[in-house]
């Protein structure tokens, strides 16, 4: 059976998806295509069903739960952080609604953090690796950065105005969750199992084979340095990256009741990861 499995150019997913790749880990009966797009992108193929497995938004999750089932394995959750807004100069926090935010999509786990701790403000989406450049040319007051822009921003003249991974760990005690990956429900459970087993195997392989696979993923790490890369790689791609927990799957429940009690959502959606 071929599968194609939709993630993100990016280290943490590469590192992940490392052993699969390079045929390190086999799952039985199946045969793997990546498909590497852009989270945003990624998530808009999920509305349609496309990808047999792919990583999507947590956000995303809520429209596309129906037709994909939640995977344990592979997801990202920040520990005490997350994405960031950041500015050319220090902005107040209650001048930040009012404020043009260049956001990486409106489906992004990110995009929904935004609503819920700053509010409405007008965005404009641009692609995510766009994004400092952007506010550097003045084309939008505030930037909300996902993946490495949230620890290299500082060296490209950007001021952090807010941290959402910081806000939603004194609210919450959790961890934050941003990404997942899913599992077309039409597969069936046997299959959903060796999916699921098959990535649990590859990031267990990355994690005994670090210094391999932090080389592959500096591939994707748009000119970042090799410890740079390692930094950013560990943060994502953790505990919860290997099993989600009570504490990963009570995140994913929080962020999908406050996003329900906002309205920001229309429906609670199942959490039954496998």
């Amino acid at each position: 059976m071929l599968i194609r499995i939709g993630h993100s150019p990016d280290p943490d997913d590469a590192f992940m998806f490392y052993a699969l790749n390079a045929g390190k880990v086999k799952i039985p009966g199946i045969e793997v295509e990546h498909v590497l797009e852009d989270i945003e992108s990624l998530n808009r193929r999920a509305r349609t069903g496309e990808l047999e497995v792919t990583a999507v938004s947590a956000a995303t999750y809520t429209l596309v739960h129906e037709q994909y089932r939640m995977m344990d394995p592979g997801a990202s959750m920040g520990k005490g952080y997350g994405p960031i807004l950041v500015a050319r100069e220090p902005i107040p926090r209650d001048q930040l609604e009012h404020k043009v935010v260049a956001i990486p999509g409106s489906h992004t786990t990110a995009a929904l953090l935004l609503r819920l701790y700053v509010g409405d403000p007008p965005t404009i989406e641009v692609a995510f690796d766009k994004i400092p450049k952007v506010v550097l040319e003045g084309q939008a007051d505030l930037g909300l950065l996902i993946h490495e822009g949230q620890i290299t921003h500082q060296s490209m003249g950007l001021t952090k105005v807010l941290d959402m991974g910081e806000e939603w760990q004194k609210e919450s005690g959790l961890p934050l969750p941003l990404g997942i990956n899913v599992m077309r429900r039409d597969l069936g459970e046997a299959t959903h199992r060796a999916i699921s087993q098959g990535l649990r195997d590859a990031i267990d392989y990355a994690y005994a084979n670090v210094d391999e696979a932090i080389e592959y993923a500096m591939r994707y790490g748009r000119g970042i340095d090799k410890e740079t890369c390692r930094r950013f790689v560990l943060m994502y791609v953790n505990d919860y990256t290997k099993r989600l927990g009570d504490d990963g799957r009570a995140a994913l429940t929080r962020l999908y009741q406050m996003a329900h009690a906002r309205g920001l959502i229309k429906s609670m959606p199942p959490v039954d990861p496998i």
